[in-house]
């Protein structure tokens, strides 16, 4: 069973056509597709956004009874459903239901009326309500769902690509459901955990451990508040959103001080960071080729571990809630997720909830 890479992700919202514009003006992402009761998609209607090779879906409910309607009532914009890439969606299906993945919807094939692709897919249950989708490709990569979400600009021309691919999802958990999520991706889905951190700040507490696939394309930081500390935002996400979620999700770009400059010149508003983190910057990771001054004009975080440097900055909630945000990132050979900056990502977390963050 080969889990090759994050599919896409698919994001149930209460209006995909202003989350769309959102994206797609902020962020640079491009509509390429829809579905809706005139494709075949029952009670939904969908919007496939891509940039790199991003896939994002956002979906909204058009009755009651629709799991995105219910989604957004009791957790708002979030990420629901993670496609991950296989090569056999019947073999893969049927393995990890057999280690204990609880069946969600059996292998069904998706076939494009004229030359082009098909598309299998499965799902399977994941974490809390958020379902993993199998999907297995053949034919034209420009395809998604063909007879569901039609492409409607197969080759998306844009003038960005500020975002190549999605590095991450960051999940909170409840208190005490660490260890088995961690368990479950490991005995399940053929996991390892690579990396964990335990983070203490102002009396507030954390746990994250990092769970990746074989093909290391596939990667889940997970995350518990430590009930025996103050809490924090990690507690705060878990009320907010109704239970376990992503809390974030990371975007890989290739320069991140064009990116971070592009979007913050759209309007995304990342979170702060203290002026004095740089003053011994160079002092804690090296020498970097881009000037302090632009990095600490930016916010860009900056860390290192044994095979490289990573860039990193955090943007604030995009929605009501305060739950899910996104991550802009950009891997100069590190392996590691920047565990030398989660203090200062929960510092300015913290800062943003209080209502305190620089504009």
């Amino acid at each position: 069973m080969n889990l090759s890479r994050i599919d896409h992700i698919e994001m149930y919202v209460g209006d995909a056509r202003q989350a769309a514009f959102y994206l797609c003006t902020a962020f640079g992402f491009t509509t390429c597709g829809q579905g809706g009761p005139e494709t075949g998609l029952e009670g939904a209607r969908s919007l496939l956004l891509r940039q790199g090779d991003i896939q994002v879906v956002l979906t909204t409910g058009l009755v009651p009874d629709h799991p995105a309607t219910e989604y957004v009532r009791r957790h708002g914009d979030g990420v629901a459903v993670v496609g991950i890439g296989v090569d056999d969606v019947e073999a893969a299906y049927r393995g990890l239901t057999e280690r204990g993945a609880e069946p969600v919807s059996p292998p069904r094939e998706y076939v494009a009326g004229g030359p082009g692709g098909r598309v299998v897919v499965a799902e399977v249950s994941g974490f809390s309500d958020v379902t993993h989708r199998l999907v297995e490709r053949h034919g034209s990569p420009r395809e998604f769902l063909p007879g569901a979400i039609e492409v409607t600009d197969p080759e998306p021309h844009t003038d960005d690509k500020l975002l190549r691919a999605i590095d991450h999802l960051a999940i909170c958990v409840p208190a005490g459901g660490l260890a088995a999520t961690v368990r479950y991706y490991v005995d399940v889905f053929g996991f390892t955990q690579i990396f964990e951190e335990y983070v203490e700040v102002g009396g507030q507490g954390m746990d994250s451990k990092v769970v990746q696939s074989p093909s290391g394309h596939v990667t889940f930081t997970l995350i518990e508040p430590d009930p025996e500390r103050r809490p924090g935002q990690i507690d705060d996400f878990l009320t907010w959103h109704a239970g376990a979620g992503v809390q974030h999700v990371a975007f890989g770009t290739d320069d991140i001080v064009k990116a971070v400059s592009t979007l913050g010149e759209r309007g995304v508003r990342f979170l702060g960071t203290p002026s004095a983190y740089y003053d011994t910057l160079e002092e804690r990771v090296g020498h970097l080729d881009e000037p302090v001054d632009e990095l600490r004009r930016l916010g860009v975080l900056v860390d290192r571990d044994h095979w490289g440097r990573l860039l990193q900055i955090f943007t604030e909630s995009m929605h009501v809630r305060r739950t899910l945000f996104l991550e802009i990132i950009e891997r100069r050979g590190a392996l590691t997720f920047g565990s030398g900056n989660i203090k200062a990502l929960y510092e300015a977390k913290r800062d943003e909830l209080s209502g305190t963050t620089a504009g």
